[in-house]
């Protein structure tokens, strides 16, 4: 899969890249996407916009409705969320970024989780693609 990566943040994110490109390395998809990070007060503010929520939050996912556009849709991560969320969690930042791209990906693929059985549906294929780029869940 081709994924296109873009920095909106002063962070150095090499070492996010190639974490990026290993998780979806594996995938096999004809159509692109785009990851792009952002931060903190761009997303409060996209949350705000798109969502009427008036908080930060650590992903988003536009699903591109063009059909003249290779691109499965936009993924925007906040890198300062993941670093708080990644202490609170007892894991590390990789993980972190990773299940957030992977997150994102599959709510662009049609998957939710508003009921149980969806986030059911969800949590296992987060988790089979995150364990490929060995990238397991804490025990925390």
């Amino acid at each position: 899969m081709k994924v296109n990566i873009h920095n909106q943040t002063n962070e150095d994110i090499k070492d996010v890249i190639k974490l990026v490109r290993k998780v979806f390395k594996p995938i096999k998809e004809k159509l692109s996407m785009e990851v792009v990070f952002i931060t903190q007060d761009a997303i409060h503010e996209m949350n705000k916009n798109f969502r009427q929520i008036d908080r930060p939050t650590d992903v988003l996912s536009f699903v591109n409705d063009d059909a003249s556009i290779k691109s499965l849709g936009d993924i925007f991560i906040s890198l300062e969320q993941a670093h708080l969320q990644a202490k609170d969690l007892g894991h590390s930042f990789e993980r972190e970024v990773g299940f957030l791209a992977v997150h994102g990906y599959l709510h662009l693929k049609g998957y939710d989780h508003h009921t149980p059985e969806e986030e059911k549906e969800m949590t296992f294929m987060q988790e089979k693609i995150l364990e490929k780029a060995k990238l397991k869940r804490s025990s925390k």
